[in-house]
């Protein structure tokens, strides 16, 4: 008993550790590293993935995939630039990528748990479609000339040092922190992870809440794909192009497990600085960009290959 706690609290405190490491690491490596203009630069660039990856939280926890949330980043892109080019408010231009997103997480969610198709394979599905909808819809020229008050969702400050995507990312970590520790979304999403089996037998209604976890990770996304539109100050077609792969890394590299029934909040934002931080560090010191591909997939397959190993020793 005493070593099974002890290997579950170095499961919990290992994408902790391993942050700490690297900012010291960093710190110590680059004198531009611990600067104000880079952590904004490193929040501001981590806030898109950040958002999308506590959506995704909530997905992986019920033992689901999503590998159309890249597409998604493009078609809720679009989508809120080109109300912006029709001059909606940003406001109005928000929530339709917003709903722009809820409607492709409802049609995951409907494939998923109506027609009884694998996560895996209607979202990997589904990743074509939004995509070549996107570029169908703007004829794969990026939607432009939009007005410059739209990048204030990205690159916009408060007080003259609070970056706005960091509002963003704040409301979306109480949001989930909400849904998964004080609503029968976020105990059923365990409860589905864990044995689904089970949770049916208990009354759980699978497909129902199956389909709101995925309209909320829409949700999510689409408001990423804004933040992502605003960042760039266009409709980018072919925006958030494999942007899935981060997004789950960061769940997983945070103590999510791809087998179902754990995952947090804390750790997935943990474990989506240790992917902007290892991106950034990699920057400063000069290492090539095809390098740190390797260097990041080497990553995500060593916190995969370790939830497995841990979930085989309890098993």
């Amino acid at each position: 008993m005493k070593a099974s706690a002890t290997r579950e609290w170095l499961k919990k405190f290992l994408p902790y550790a391993s942050l700490l490491v690297l900012i010291v690491f960093l710190s110590i490596a680059s004198p531009y590293f611990a600067t104000a203009g880079n952590i904004s630069s490193v929040i501001r660039q981590t806030s898109v993935i950040t958002i999308m990856a506590m959506g995704m939280t909530v997905v992986i926890a019920s033992s689901g995939i999503d590998l159309s949330v890249g597409s998604m980043i493009g078609f809720t892109g679009v989508l809120g630039a080109l109300l912006i080019a029709r001059h909606e408010p940003v406001f109005v231009a928000l929530l339709g990528a917003i709903a722009g997103g809820a409607l492709c997480g409802l049609i995951n969610g409907v494939a998923i748990a109506a027609l009884r198709i694998p996560p895996f394979i209607a979202t990997l599905g589904t990743l074509g479609v939004y995509r070549g909808v996107t570029l169908m819809i703007t004829g794969g020229i990026p939607v432009a000339n939009l007005t410059r008050d739209f990048g204030v969702l990205a690159t916009g400050t408060l007080f003259g040092w609070l970056p706005v995507p960091l509002l963003f990312v704040v409301f979306t970590a109480l949001l989930i922190h909400f849904v998964l520790d004080h609503t029968k979304l976020g105990r059923y999403s365990y409860a589905i992870g864990s044995n689904a089996e089970a949770a049916r037998c208990s009354g759980i209604q699978l497909a129902k809440y199956t389909v709101f976890i995925y309209v909320l990770n829409g949700a999510l996304t689409g408001m990423a794909g804004m933040i992502e539109a605003a960042r760039l100050v266009t409709g980018q077609p072919t925006a958030g192009d494999g942007y899935e792969l981060r997004v789950i890394a960061a769940v997983v590299i945070g103590g999510g497990s791809l087998n179902g029934g754990r995952g947090t909040v804390l750790g997935t934002i943990v474990g989506a600085l240790i992917m902007a931080l290892l991106s950034n560090g990699c920057n400063l010191l000069g290492i090539s960009p095809f390098l740190q591909q390797v260097i990041i997939g080497c990553v995500i397959v060593a916190a995969v290959t370790f939830d497995e190993f841990q979930r085989r020793r309890v098993g």
